[in-house]
């Protein structure tokens, strides 16, 4: 059975939230609830430069989601795409959902003359990086953070 990518819609937030509650608890991570409908209200705003993708399966159940957001760059004349979360239910794994969220984003970057897509992941995660060494290259960047 083939999913189908789509833009999300107001009507998906009931599936979207548990797959995206999912992605918080894979990575250790609790959100106040009134970020979950900050996110949500950014991800559906057209004034954002915030998008979100939703794959589902032949049931019109939600399997997927990508969230993607469009910034400036001093390093590219153009903008440049950041796929920010990527979460696909353990039971779609492997059967090339995350490659055709990924696509989706690629699409978009592609329509919007992004310069650049990116992502990051983290390093133990084992099952996304042989999916994201197959579809892109690693730069070699590591990432830091300081506390604010």
């Amino acid at each position: 059975m083939t999913n189908t990518v789509r833009p999300l819609e107001p009507s998906d937030r009931a599936q979207w939230e548990p797959l995206w509650e999912a992605y918080l608890r894979f990575y250790e991570t609790v959100l106040p609830k009134e970020q979950y409908d900050l996110t949500w209200s950014r991800l559906l705003d057209p004034a954002e430069p915030m998008h979100a993708f939703g794959a589902f399966n032949g049931n019109g159940r939600m399997v997927g989601i990508v969230h993607a957001i469009f910034h400036r760059s001093c390093w590219l004349p153009d903008w440049t795409c950041y796929l920010q979360d990527l979460y696909v239910d353990a039971g779609q794994r492997g059967k090339g959902t995350g490659e055709a969220l990924i696509e989706a984003v690629a699409d978009l970057a592609r329509q919007n003359k992004a310069g650049r897509l990116y992502w990051l992941t983290h390093e133990s995660n084992g099952t996304a990086r042989r999916l994201y060494d197959r579809v892109a290259q690693n730069s070699g960047f590591i990432q830091y953070r300081k506390p604010l």
